[in-house]
């Protein structure tokens, strides 16, 4: 019994070490999970109606602030803007608060292809204005969803994410207490 016992656990290791099939299983990771987050720019000085580039006024400076907190959990990886004061100035807060750098945009040059293969898996906020955001929203759903905004809407949140194939979105609307 003694000389068994050594022989078959010799001929189990060797059997063993010989399995062709020994490497570890892969795990399956699923496929990236990308977000986006559109949002407006706040509101922004309307004392000189000719100024095509203005900035923003005191309750446009308090929602960008606002909208910094909002997306505090957000682990924003990328920001994008159109080139002017008002959109610059609304994601400057949220740029500090990730020590990002802004990115710039032409909404009328935007190739949704790209940019999305550009952010794929990251997590992005995107400035722009009350016709180019929901535009921009409806190219990354791939419907035509939704409308220009109003001119004095600033708290609205459109929020796609994309999981392989599927995509969602949503939009959701945020008050600002913030001073005149």
């Amino acid at each position: 019994m003694k000389r068994i016992l050594p022989a078959l656990l010799l001929s189990l290791i060797l059997m063993t070490g010989c399995k062709k099939d020994s490497q570890p299983a892969e795990t399956e990771i699923g496929p990236e999970v990308t977000t986006y987050y559109f949002i407006r720019h706040a509101e922004k000085d309307r004392t000189d109606p000719d100024d095509p580039d203005p900035e923003l006024n005191q309750r446009g400076l308090g929602r960008a602030m606002h909208w910094a907190e909002i997306l505090k959990d957000a682990n924003i990886n990328a920001i994008y803007t159109t080139d002017f004061r008002r959109t610059t100035m609304t994601a400057a807060p949220t740029e500090v608060k990730y020590d990002l750098i802004r990115q710039y945009y032409d909404p009328s040059l935007i190739d949704i292809a790209k940019f999305k293969a550009d952010n794929l898996g990251k997590n992005v906020l995107v400035v722009g204005h009350s016709n180019t955001t929901p535009e921009f929203v409806n190219k990354m759903i791939g419907e035509d969803k939704y409308a220009p905004m109003d001119d004095r809407d600033n708290g609205s949140l459109f929020i796609v994410q994309q999981i392989g194939d599927l995509t969602t979105d949503v939009r959701l609307h945020f008050s600002c207490n913030c001073p005149d």
